[in-house]
């Protein structure tokens, strides 16, 4: 099977109202969802907000998870958290799925919209400037 193949068939499972854990790639969302190390827990969307994580479908065919940093008239704007300013744009239908937990490697899950986990975010955000060297920090100390 494709990804593509994967992902139609797990979004075909979240839209019957299952819960589906899909492991996730690339650095994007660093440092709160490392790829090839964690997975994802998607959800049915519920209404786009500022500050969600979300599967969503991009005009250009691509699948993404990302932060929603902005819910404008019909269009969504997104940004990885491990970007540094890259965003990406999508209609209110390219949002496939909602991503409420993290999956580690060990089981453990992580509920993303926990307090702890929304104010770190915020703080994430507020750190724009100086993401880069954060991030740059942490894949050294991290090995990844």
């Amino acid at each position: 099977m494709t990804d593509s193949e994967i992902i139609q068939e797990a979004l075909r499972l979240v839209n019957e109202g299952y819960g589906v854990t899909m492991p996730v790639k690339g650095r994007s969302m660093l440092p709160f969802i490392v790829g090839g190390r964690d997975s994802v827990l998607l959800e049915r969307p519920t209404v786009p907000e500022k500050g969600q994580v979300v599967l969503a479908l991009l005009p250009d065919s691509r699948y993404v998870v990302h932060r929603i940093v902005n819910v404008g008239d019909g269009c969504i704007t997104l940004m990885g958290d491990g970007n540094l300013s890259c965003r990406e744009v999508c209609g209110f239908d390219g949002v496939k799925a909602l991503v409420t937990h993290i999956v580690h490697s060990d089981g453990s899950k992580c509920r993303l919209y926990s307090r702890r986990m929304v104010m770190a975010a915020q703080l994430w955000r507020w750190l724009l400037p100086l993401r880069r060297y954060l991030l740059y920090v942490y894949v050294k100390v991290n090995r990844l």
